[in-house]
Parts: structure tokens; C-alpha cells; sequence
């Protein structure tokens, strides 16, 4: 089989590494034919490290885009692939309305956001990466829904598996004070106010105990994280909060933390490494992951929605416990490290995958459906940007489009 692989901007973040970990093991278990289409990015190297063909697409704001579909085409007339595994719903629409519309190219859509976007169109068959979120699109999707959480090649990160030694020399992180960690890309979408709150939270800390958070990451934010860790660090007069930048390997990083702050795919490589982590979210959510908590956690996700009254101080005291005692990180990593290694292993992930690409190739969908849909998801991208009473005339539009299960039009 010759599959597409369709990605974000190859950035240095959990859903780019998912997709090629994923489109490697693909190939090199199931001997499938995979190339790589993605606007290149600081990831290129991780893809050309596991052999991966890469074609590059063009880099763009907006989707659907006539600039990234242009090229799409020139792909798959070279290429010739038996279905294209999109990541995302803004590349998703780059495919449909020439591949899979117009040349009938089957398409299956993997969605790792925390939503179910109802803007898709619905006969699409599509991923979700949580139990909750397959659950919820269940309902409303009349495509096939499947489940593929993150997975994580749980050799390659795992306890020992990486010296340390040469990252906490290089950023001086000495043995005197304990250190937090963070692998994050560092922007304003789903990640800044997190980032932000976890400063806060150590600086607090950072008063009466010895301790540095150690942020690890790039993008559009950088300057806001560092303007507030400048503060933060002048007020102590010590470096309190350490910026390494992006780095294309994070794992010396990750075997360096004594406890670790995060979300999504960077949560598993923490639990991967043993380590004790408190998950963050936004509106102020956090959860140490522990026994009581790992049920909610592979239901909903590496990720929560606060109440938006939580403050840094409550962060701050769910990681002292932590930092004051060391047979409970222990305790905390094994048991992390126990969790992943059962249910999150690469290998599981890539055998179900390869399975759903089967069925998605045999069906490449009814045209008149994919129509019919691509029409209703025209209408509801239209109408997000329309005054109030115009969107209130298009409802009917959608509805009409969509007797069964209309969403109604995106506000």
C-alpha cells in the first residue's frame, strides 16, 4: 500500500512527532510505501533520521489554501498513494476539496485537539485521541469514528536510555537544586497560559525552596515566557527559570527532571521516563497524575478545563509534595512508567492504524455525500465570518444541506 502522510508545519511538537514515529513504524513493520507532505520545519531532521521521504508543502496561514492544494495535486499525481492519513482539521480541508472530492483519493482525518470540530465534514473517517472526545463524535459524525491515542516509543524513551550529563552541563542546571521540566512549544494556543502559570508557580517555590524550572521548547510566545522568567529570575537574583530554546532530541531533558509540568504526547514521555508529572490544561487546571487519578486521565485525556478560579499558588502546592519527597517521586515514576508501557506503546498504536488504513482505502466514500458535506462545511467556514443576522439566515442553509444531524452554523 502507498499511503500520503499529510502533517502540520514540522515543528518540534507532540503531533509531528506522532505522525512520523507512526509513518516510520508503518513502514518498517507492514512494509508500506510512506512519504512525508508537510511544510518543512526544525522536525525535518527527525523525519530524515527515521528514512522518511519528505516532500515539502508550502507553508500557509489560511485553509483550505489553493497553494498547498496545488501542490498536494503534484504529490499525489507522483506519488500515486492508496489513501492520504491527514493530521489536523486545517489540512484536512486542503485534501477534501481536491483529492477527495474531485479525484476521489481516500482520506482518513486524525484530529488531536481537545474538541470535536463540527465544521468537518461528518462522513470523513476520523481519529480522536481521547475515549471522551471518540465517545462525543460518535454522536454527531456519521463517518467512522476511531480512537488513536499518542503513542510513545517506550524504549527510546525510557529510564537510562539517554546521559543526561552533557544537557545540565551545557544549561548549568547543578546538582543543588531541584529541577522542574517543561517540553512544550511555547504559544499562545492551548500552551501560554500554562507556561506562564508554571512560572509563577516556582517562583513562589523558589522561597523557601531550592529549586529552577528548566523550559524547554520554541514558537511564537518565546518572548512573553522570557520576558516573565526575566522578571522572575531578577527578583532572586538567581536563574530560577532556565530557557534552553527548541531541541530536536528532548529526552536529556526529560531523564534530568526530577518532576515534570505538561500536557498531551509530552505527559506520556514524562510517564515514559519514570517520572512524577502534574498535568496541566487551561483555565488553571492541574492534576498530579497518580492511582486516583489515571482513570480520568485515559478517558479524557492528558489535558483538563479549570474552573478559571485556580491560582499559581495552587500549582505551587500540589508540586511541593514532590519536591519534598523522593521515595514518593520513585513511587510516582514506577508507577507512571508501569501505565504507559501497557497502553500507549507505539507498536499497538501502528497495528491499529495500519489496520483502519486497510478499511479506509477499500472505501473511498459516495461523491454526491462528499458534496453534499463539503457544501455544509463551505456554508459553516463562511459563516464564522458574518455578521450575527446573516448567520442566522444560513442556518437554514445548513439545515437543508443536513436534515439528519445538522450542527447549525459556527459562531
Amino acid at each position: 500500500m502507498r499511503i500520503l502522510v499529510f502533517a502540520h508545519r514540522l515543528e518540534l511538537g507532540g503531533t509531528q512527532t506522532n505522525a512520523i514515529e507512526l509513518a516510520a513504524t508503518i513502514r518498517d513493520t507492514y512494509g508500506h510505501e510512506v512519504v512525508l507532505f508537510a511544510a518543512p520545519g526544525p522536525a525535518s531532521e527527525l523525519a530524515r533520521s527515521k528514512g522518511l521521504r519528505l516532500v515539502d508543502a508550502p507553508d500557509a496561514a489560511n485553509h483550505p489554501s489553493p497553494a498547498v492544494m496545488r501542490a498536494l495535486r503534484a504529490a499525489v499525481r507522483a506519488e500515486k498513494p492508496d489513501l492520504i492519513h491527514v493530521w489536523d482539521w486545517p489540512q484536512c480541508f486542503d485534501a477534501y476539496f481536491g483529492e477527495h472530492l474531485v479525484h476521489r483519493v481516500p482520506l482518513l482525518c486524525t484530529m488531536m485537539g481537545m474538541v470535536v470540530p463540527s465544521f468537518v465534514p461528518r462522513q470523513l473517517p476520523t481519529t480522536f485521541g481521547t475515549r471522551q472526545l471518540a465517545e462525543d463524535a460518535r454522536r454527531s459524525r456519521t463517518g467512522t469514528v476511531d480512537l488513536l491515542e499518542p503513542p510513545v516509543d517506550v524504549a527510546f524513551n525510557s529510564p537510562g536510555a539517554v546521559d543526561p550529563a552533557p544537557f545540565k552541563e551545557k544549561f548549568r542546571l547543578t546538582d543543588d537544586k531541584l529541577t522542574i521540566v517543561t517540553v512544550s512549544r511555547l504559544v499562545e494556543w492551548l500552551k501560554l497560559e500554562s507556561l506562564l502559570r508554571s512560572i509563577e508557580a516556582v517562583d513562589l517555590l523558589a522561597e523557601k525552596h531550592a529549586v529552577r524550572l528548566v523550559i524547554v521548547g520554541e514558537g511564537t510566545a518565546a518572548e512573553r515566557v522570557a520576558a516573565r522568567a526575566g522578571e522572575v529570575n531578577r527578583r532572586h537574583g538567581t536563574d530560577v527559570v532556565v530557557l534552553t530554546g527548541g531541541l530536536l532530541d528532548p529526552r536529556p531533558a526529560y531523564e534530568a527532571a526530577d518532576v515534570m509540568l505538561g500536557m498531551g504526547g509530552s505527559a506520556l514521555r514524562t510517564l515514559a521516563f519514570a517520572k512524577p508529572i502534574i498535568v496541566l490544561g487551561e483555565r488553571g487546571f492541574s492534576l498530579p497524575f497518580d492511582e486516583s487519578t489515571a482513570g480520568y486521565f485515559r478517558q479524557h485525556g492528558y489535558y483538563g478545563l479549570g474552573k478559571g478560579t485556580e491560582t499559581p499558588a495552587d500549582l505551587a502546592a500540589q508540586i511541593e509534595p514532590m519536591i519534598e519527597d523522593g521515595p514518593l517521586r520513585k513511587e510516582l515514576g514506577e508507577f507512571g512508567r508501569g501505565v504507559v508501557v501497557r497502553y500507549y506503546g507505539l507498536d499497538p498504536a501502528a497495528r491499529g492504524l495500519e489496520e483502519l488504513y486497510r478499511r479506509v482505502a477499500a472505501a473511498p466514500g459516495n461523491r454526491t455525500t462528499t458534496a453534499r458535506e463539503g457544501a455544509r462545511t463551505v456554508a459553516m467556514l463562511t459563516a464564522r465570518r458574518l455578521p450575527a443576522p446573516v448567520k442566522d439566515k444560513l442556518r437554514a442553509v445548513v439545515r437543508r444541506l443536513a436534515p439528519n444531524r445538522g450542527q447549525g452554523v459556527a459562531s
